[in-house]
């Protein structure tokens, strides 16, 4: 069987390196070239020491990859980057699955309001799919866009969008409380996940401006045909990856914990990676995985339904969900690379 063909643009960041470790083991794909200008010449195991032996591809200039043919190209580049990629190379000559928030939103506007940028690509915002398989399967298999979710989103709608697709809280007043590894800053330096600063400490940022939120409440919308409100608040946790998100939302009518957890287990029993347990799940039993671990529950005292959801950040908050993504894409088995066991401890 010929293997699919891929590039991977912007491959010295977290979850490029992460998109690396999982191709290079996947029996039907090629990576065809993989882009830094920063470290262009040098091999990726010059960059990411855990490679070496595995993968000793060179990295190029993102001005050679006309020298290529592939059949799909991730972006694993920064917000306000990606657009101009798409802008100057379209969506025709390859399937393009971009790991950034450059299109993620179909209304201009919403993302220069949120990301403070001029979107220089609007005329392919309405051909973007939104890439989570769970809920938009059979928009992705014939896209030529797909835009990664990001990884607080991915938390946060798996565990909401049961309850709101069938009709069981108010579409106002959610409120998600979530908590990341510093890994979903990026690998870049910044003060703010400088290890003095970050071990040993817990703190909330970006309070009602996170970004994050407008892309939770139109993909919500866009599933379930709600329009919803949601109270977004990130916190930074000290550890390197892995993300849990708590949500909180009122029932419309009378339900019970055994009702909430038939529901979340009829809608995802046939699912690859979503798994739903009867007790709260940890961020250690998806680290390294691709797996959205789901808990809910109903607090009849406070009349709200809480859930508790856990992923890794960069696997399916991002790179694992881009190769589940490019898996369906490709008509192949949407599992195929991504069977790896969570690491514990």
């Amino acid at each position: 069987m010929t293997k699919f063909k891929v590039g991977i643009v912007g491959a010295t960041g977290y979850t490029g390196s992460e998109l690396i470790r999982l191709l290079s083991q996947h029996p039907d794909i090629t990576i065809d070239f993989v882009t830094s200008e920063t470290h262009a010449g040098k091999h990726i195991s010059d960059i990411h020491p855990h490679l070496m032996d595995a993968v000793d591809i060179k990295l190029k200039s993102i001005q050679k990859i006309s020298d290529y043919k592939p059949d799909l190209v991730f972006l694993a580049l920064p917000h306000g980057v990606s657009m101009n990629f798409i802008k100057d190379h379209g969506i025709d000559r390859f399937i393009t699955i971009d790991l950034s928030g450059d299109f993620r939103f179909s209304n201009q506007s919403v993302y220069e309001k949120w990301y403070k940028k001029d979107h220089v690509a609007p005329k392919y915002l309405d051909e973007a799919v939104f890439g989570l398989p769970e809920l938009f399967r059979d928009k992705i298999r014939n896209a030529r866009l797909i835009a990664n979710p990001g990884c607080y989103p991915t938390s946060a709608i798996l565990a909401l969008a049961p309850l709101l697709k069938h009709g069981i809280v108010h579409p106002s007043s959610i409120v998600i409380d979530s908590k990341s590894g510093v890994t979903g800053a990026g690998a870049k330096p910044k003060q703010g996940t400088h290890f003095p600063d970050v071990f040993g400490n817990f703190t909330a940022y970006s309070l009602a401006t996170h970004r994050h939120t407008p892309e939770i409440e139109e993909t919500l919308r866009q599933y379930t045909g709600y329009s919803t409100e949601v109270l977004f608040t990130p916190h930074l946790l000290p550890i390197d990856r892995g993300i849990l998100t708590t949500t909180y939302s009122t029932p419309k009518k009378s339900v019970s914990s055994d009702v909430i957890e038939d529901l979340f287990h009829s809608i995802y029993e046939k699912e690859n990676f979503v798994r739903v347990f009867d007790h709260p799940p940890s961020v250690k039993n998806v680290r390294g995985s691709n797996y959205c671990d789901i808990h809910a529950v109903y607090d009849e005292r406070t009349n709200k339904i809480i859930t508790i959801s856990t992923i890794d950040n960069l696997m399916k908050g991002a790179a694992g969900q881009a190769v589940q993504n490019m898996n369906i894409v490709f008509g192949l088995i949407e599992s195929t690379g991504l069977r790896q066991i969570p690491l514990n401890p």
